[in-house]
């Protein structure tokens, strides 16, 4: 690509299309080689689009036996079809064609069509993406499901390469991980059981890169108890339809639940122990997420009423990228929060990372990792920055630059290598949009600490059932279909709306 069209940034790359198909498909992957660039895919004739001169234009062409994909350098007066009938011809014009089987399956199309797209794209740039054209956020999904038929790992390794074009390292990840997911997941009750998740979507401050349903918690105090309220009649449905089948796992997040004060948590915790049953409960983890919101007090509650599982989420442990992203805490402040869990009796604590944050550098990540070693924590839960549309990064990127936000393969393989250091393994992985360096999030764990829950929100094995404003509840079928049923994220409307929040479940959960 021309540094011309690198100096110009945040413009936009059109792909056209002669049928309404997989634009979603195509979006991502080619978003995926161009992060910096406003990516715009539309049917042919729907608009009037013209891209900037200078930078890529792209052309799906489906056909009956056939489907052709383009990219081109637009010079001046260049018509399209000067350009769909180059072949190769030079590194600005690049055309290729997969060809289909008569009624072929829609899956088996797109497949074709996204390792078409990929193989264009990065001929035409002279990337290699990590996770070649799988744009879905569950890579360990499709490792799962071939082992579990019996497929030997040489074959699913092949299998990942060559229809997904993975990189073997990932592709063998994936693996790794599958396996270690499965073993986790044996005990649960798939058929007769299920897990909860509780919704607290209230924060400190809302982070710069957040797009969760959260809300300043200074805003809402006032609504807490009425909150608290709607969410126990969600509590008094569910532990009634459900009455009968086993609870696994237990969740509590946001937000950050630690935001609530002791006697709300002890009102919380009090409810919802009261209203299930914990004898089967494998697992029952709280987020007590960010330092400014933890206190000893707060600790003891949750240590009371039988929390087997907290989050101490620093992100970095750099003083100046902390005020950037809008943590108003201190790195001393969550070295003491971690070592104040640990002294109540914690023992599987984990801690959230991000890479990528703006303006760090692989020195950076090298000096985090360092002070999260010092601390021993159970596990740490790796994540790699993700651009998403509602959160307030967006408008820091448009003052700042995307070439700010940097993320590698050799920053991962730092923070692999501090969690391999602390005797962690990885035990599950998913992926997002608009991920820095096109990466992964993976979360690490000592044996004993990993996050049965974490597995099964990305596995989608069992029933899991959410609870408060903003959250989805996902219903697993036994031949494996998933239907789903969400909630407002207005805490308002939530609060005002908890019946008929409520008849959305019955729907779901009541229906054979």
């Amino acid at each position: 690509m021309d540094e011309s069209i690198d100096e110009r940034g945040n413009l936009m790359i059109i792909v056209r299309l002669n049928q309404s198909q997989f634009e979603y498909d195509i979006h991502s992957l080619v978003k995926a080689f161009y992060p910096a660039e406003d990516v715009k895919v539309f049917k042919k004739g729907t608009k009037d689009l013209e891209s900037t001169e200078g930078l890529p234009e792209c052309s799906v062409l489906f056909g009956e036996d056939r489907i052709t994909f383009s990219v081109w350098t637009k010079e001046k007066n260049m018509k399209e079809s000067e350009c769909l009938e180059a072949f190769c011809e030079d590194k600005s014009k690049i055309t290729d064609v997969v060809v289909l089987e008569e009624n072929e399956e829609r899956a088996s199309v797109k497949c074709k069509l996204k390792h078409l797209v990929y193989s264009v794209l990065s001929l035409y740039t002279g990337k290699v993406l990590p996770w070649g054209n799988l744009t879905g956020i569950r890579p360990t999904k499709i490792a799962y499901g071939f082992l579990e038929e019996g497929k030997t790992e040489s074959e699913v390794i092949s299998y990942m390469e060559n229809v997904y074009d993975c990189s073997r390292e990932k592709a063998e990840l994936s693996i790794d991980i599958a396996n270690r997911e499965r073993k986790l997941l044996s005990t649960l009750h798939y058929e007769n059981g299920y897990s909860l998740y509780l919704g607290i979507p209230f924060c400190p401050t809302t982070c710069l890169y957040c797009s969760f349903t959260s809300y300043p918690i200074g805003l809402w105090k006032k609504r807490v108890d009425d909150y608290l309220t709607a969410m126990e009649k969600e509590m008094d449905y569910v532990s009634e339809v459900y009455k009968d089948k086993i609870l696994d796992t237990v969740y509590i997040g946001g937000g950050t639940p630690t935001t609530l004060e002791p006697d709300e948590l002890r009102r919380l915790l009090s409810y919802l122990k009261n209203k299930f049953d914990f004898t089967t409960v494998q697992e029952f983890t709280v987020e007590a997420g960010r330092a400014d919101s933890i206190t000893k007090e707060k600790l003891e509650v949750l240590k009371e009423f039988g929390v087997t599982r907290i989050s101490v989420n620093p992100q970095t442990m750099k003083e100046e990228t902390l005020k950037i992203i809008g943590r108003r805490h201190t790195v001393e402040q969550v070295k003491d929060a971690f070592k104040l869990a640990k002294e109540i009796g914690f023992s599987n604590i984990n801690m959230d990372l991000i890479l990528g944050l703006p303006g760090e550098t692989k020195e950076d990540v090298v000096h985090t990792m360092e002070e999260v070693g010092k601390l021993k924590p159970d596990s740490l839960t790796v994540h790699s920055l993700a651009i998403k549309r509602a959160s307030k990064l967006n408008s820091w990127i448009e003052e700042h630059g995307i070439e700010t936000l940097k993320n590698t393969e050799e920053t991962m393989e730092i923070a692999s290598k501090a969690a391999q250091n602390l005797g962690m393994k990885p035990y599950y992985l998913y992926r997002q949009k608009n991920m820095s360096g096109n990466l992964e999030n993976v979360g690490y764990a000592t044996d004993g600490n990993f996050g049965i829950y974490n597995i099964l929100i990305m596995e989608e094995k069992q029933t899991i059932v959410a609870i408060g404003a903003g959250t989805i509840t996902k219903r697993v079928y036994g031949d494996g279909r998933i239907e789903r049923v969400d909630s407002v994220k207005d805490v308002g409307l939530y609060i005002e709306k908890i019946d008929e929040m409520i008849e959305r479940k019955k729907a779901l959960l009541e229906n054979n």
